[in-house]
């Protein structure tokens, strides 16, 4: 009889450290990171920004997504073909702004029900395939995140992850492999849309969910790292992290950011200056304009000189 999976999901903006944190995750004793499992089927066969597994092969020959590209996929089908209606579906039925309507409805039918239904044989053969218990899907899409809820044979758990929209904006604005760039005004308008719809999320689930700021996850990486391991009721007593260094082995992330390429000791240190220091007045002053009601309920400072205020937001079960 098939156990029951632990699908840890990260929501939020972009550029918000969910590949990072995946990846530490990733060295826990039974956790699998996945990175954006969402963009599987369009960068395997379609034409997503990097066909490339964070193990440097490509993702239809690693042995990992080969073996679940070939078991999730319907007999008969062929791959592309299958490929093409899973990405026409997720556009057409999976959103952001569909978040809302799936906590309300309750019930899934038509698109959602059948990506629901790809979903359950997805995570199910990942498991199989890997031997994990719980799978860190960094997707970041809370609309599909809905989902899980009527995903069979999964149990759900959340997190609502967000970082300075400053920091995120300067993030985008800077070229990087495989990604494009966006303004800050962009930028600081889906950091508004993807943190509301994360914030009514895990507001919906408060007992299997965590709000959680990068910053926090940057002032104290093993604190962070505890409290999500015990969210999903795993052992915390041994994690990756010696101070504030870890060890990474190569991963199967299927996107995200671009280091998820780097294996070996990497050092979890503050990176706040540059946005800081590069980001222009202008751009500041827009995003703050723009986001000012958000920041000040996540405790961020409204000017440059003021750090987070850390003591009442780390590790709360939401952000109301």
């Amino acid at each position: 009889m098939n156990m029951t999976i632990k699908v840890l999901s990260i929501n939020g903006w972009c550029r918000n450290g969910s590949t990072i944190i995946g990846n530490l995750l990733n060295e826990v004793e039974g956790f699998f990171h996945v990175g954006e499992l969402h963009f599987l089927w369009k960068n395997a066969y379609g034409k997503g920004s990097n066909t490339k597994c964070g193990c440097g092969l490509d993702l239809v020959a690693c042995p990992i997504w080969s073996r679940v590209l070939d078991l999730e996929r319907p007999a008969g089908r062929a791959a592309e073909d299958h490929a093409r209606e899973v990405v026409a579906r997720q556009v057409k039925a999976i959103r952001t702004r569909y978040t809302w309507r799936v906590l309300r409805d309750g019930a899934l039918r038509g698109d959602r029900r059948t990506h629901a239904d790809i979903m359950a044989r997805t995570y199910r053969v990942i498991a199989d395939t890997t031997g994990c218990k719980v799978i860190v899907d960094s997707t970041k899409i809370p609309g599909e995140a809905a989902l899980l809820e009527h995903v069979d044979g999964i149990e759900p758990y959340y997190v609502h992850l967000v970082r300075d929209p400053r920091a995120t904006a300067h993030s985008w604005m800077r070229q990087k492999e495989y990604v494009y760039t966006v303004s800050a005004l962009r930028s600081t308008a889906y950091w508004l849309t993807f943190n509301l719809a994360s914030r009514a999320l895990v507001s919906h689930y408060p007992e299997r969910s965590i709000f959680l700021r990068y910053e926090d996850f940057i002032a104290d990486p093993a604190a962070t790292l505890r409290q999500l391991v015990e969210l999903v009721g795993s052992d915390a007593r041994t994690l990756p992290l010696r101070d504030r260094t870890a060890d990474l082995h190569p991963n199967h992330t299927v996107t995200g950011n671009p280091d998820r390429f780097r294996s070996g000791p990497t050092v979890i240190r503050p990176d706040d200056s540059k946005w800081k220091a590069e980001l222009p007045a202008r751009d500041k002053l827009a995003t703050v304009a723009l986001a000012w009601p958000l920041m000040r309920q996540y405790g961020y400072a409204l000017t440059n000189n003021a750090s987070p205020t850390l003591e009442s937001k780390r590790g709360s079960r939401s952000a109301r």
